[in-house]
């Protein structure tokens, strides 16, 4: 008898556990502090307000995949994409999001402080703020600064990989440490961080050096965020960070939200995708590029690239094991979601689009999470910043 009813028995265990864990990421206030769909797609003039096909967001795939609150990445290149220069195409990013606020008033809200954060997860609503990704689009301006914030700009990365005159960035700190005047923040880049500290906006130091990253944690008077970046002691490139950082945004009471990146996430990954952007890559193109026109060679490059790299794609159990080895290192109050969809060209297997946050929840209560710790972890800690910044 006992060996009869087993398999049902696990079977309706199961099932509890499915809806104890799909209720409780319902539950939970899930915030994203990174995604870079406004410049991915709505820029090129999809309509995310409904399910696209193509791409990894839109409002109906973030209602499916219980998410409450988004930073939307207002993020141009190194190259401006108007002849006014950065500040021009910010606003113009900015722009759009409010178009698509108006235009879904029932479903969305465009937040600029605290209240109305809290507000907007009352109504059920996807709550949208204002993140953007690069200092140089203030051009070196505290005024264009001043200007993004009343317009609804919540945190600022300082830098993007490109360094600004005032601030020098991971990717230049690490791979063109030698060609740079300076290291870190200029007298100039110090006044940009107490002016947003006075203003209300997170400083947010993912993409910086790590000199630019310690001089600014030690003046910043309200808690940091680093919207989008993963631990480097787990794979080890220059966007992550190490555990002495790890500890001084603990210290500062900030948040470290991690990359679903698979580059960021696995070194196996990162490794490979080196290889093929290096040698390799160069005499497979050499081999074919002789025969076919610019636009067909990278069709023929990126469906290659991607072929290659699916054998290392990482799980989602290692994404988790970013967010577990922070909650070792310092604890669960400094943790959260970064994902970076849509900003990204590989993501873990199974966490293909927006819809699949629960998997996360899944993971972290396989692992033996408490549920208050999972809350935190999904959103509860970027809340305590946001409400130290700009309540």
């Amino acid at each position: 008898m006992k060996k009869f009813f087993l398999l049902p028995m696990i079977f309706v265990s199961l099932q509890v556990t499915a809806q104890s864990v799909k209720k409780l990421h319902q539950k939970a206030v899930l915030v994203d502090t990174h995604n870079d769909v406004l410049s991915s797609s709505v820029l090129d003039g999809k309509d995310i307000s409904h399910r696209l096909t193509t791409g990894q967001s839109d409002l109906e795939r973030w209602k499916e995949g219980g998410l409450d609150v988004q930073f939307f990445s207002i993020w141009t290149d190194r190259t401006p994409r108007s002849k006014e220069g950065f500040f021009k195409d910010a606003n113009q990013e900015i722009d759009s999001l409010e178009i698509i606020a108006l235009r879904n008033p029932s479903r969305m809200a465009l937040a600029t402080n605290y209240k109305q954060v809290k507000k907007g997860i009352r109504q059920k609503k996807l709550v949208a703020l204002i993140g953007v990704e690069g200092g140089h689009m203030i051009e070196d301006d505290l005024k264009k600064l001043d200007s993004l914030q009343k317009r609804g700009m919540r945190y600022m990365t300082l830098t993007w990989n490109n360094s600004t005159s005032w601030a020098t960035s991971a990717m230049d700190e690490t791979q063109h440490s030698d060609s740079l005047p300076r290291k870190g923040l200029t007298e100039f880049g110090k006044q940009v961080v107490r002016r947003m500290n006075d203003l209300g906006v997170i400083v947010d130091l993912s993409h910086t050096g790590e000199r630019t990253f310690y001089d600014a944690i030690a003046i910043a008077t309200k808690p940091v965020l680093l919207s989008h970046s993963s631990v480097w002691n787990i794979c080890p490139v220059f966007r992550n960070v190490k555990d002495e950082q790890i500890k001084a945004v603990a210290k500062n009471g900030g948040v470290v939200c991690i990359n679903f990146y698979s580059g960021f996430l696995d070194s196996n990954f990162a490794k490979r995708m080196e290889q093929l952007e290096g040698t390799e890559g160069k005499r497979i193109k050499d081999s074919i590029g002789h025969n076919v026109d610019a636009a067909k060679l990278n069709e023929i490059w990126a469906k290659y690239f991607s072929e290659k790299l699916e054998p290392y794609r990482p799980s989602i159990s290692k994404l988790v094991d970013h967010i577990d080895y922070i909650v070792k290192l310092v604890g669960d109050d400094y943790v959260g979601i970064g994902s970076d969809f849509d900003g990204v060209s590989s993501l873990p297997v199974g966490m293909d689009d927006v819809t699949k946050y629960p998997l996360i929840t899944e993971e972290l209560k396989r692992r033996g999470y408490s549920n208050r710790s999972i809350k935190k972890i999904l959103g509860g800690n970027v809340m305590r910043v946001m409400k130290a910044n700009f309540e």
